[in-house]
């Protein structure tokens, strides 16, 4: 859901990142998109708390692992073009953790 421009901001600040399109995941249901991000050990990025954190709680209650989440609101950050900056500077704020079956609220944004 976020453009390619944010992977490759990332990309130049250290971080391995694609979006879902360029890894051929588009259009995937949010569970099989977990799956995939699981499999692959991808920490997801996403706006959609509803879905992903349900989807995450029971992965975690069933005994399963995942490579972390990050939830960026909508409140807080655009996907535009403008915005990538705030959201680059959040993600990175975050980039050296640990972030092994957490969920994570990406705070580092004034309200858009």
């Amino acid at each position: 859901m976020y453009p390619a421009g944010l992977a490759e901001a990332l990309r130049s600040e250290g971080i391995d990142a694609s979006t879902a399109s360029q890894l051929g995941l588009a259009g995937l249901s949010d569970l099989d998109l977990f799956t995939a991000a699981v499999a692959k050990g991808y920490t997801i990025l996403s706006e959609n708390i509803a879905d992903f954190a349900r989807i995450s709680a029971d992965h975690i209650s069933a005994g399963c692992h995942h490579s972390g989440i990050l939830f960026a609101l909508s409140s807080r950050f655009t996907r535009r073009p403008g915005g990538i900056n705030k959201l680059l500077s959040a993600i990175c704020s975050v980039g050296n953790e640990c972030l092994d079956d957490r969920i994570i609220y990406l705070s580092n944004a004034d309200p858009v």
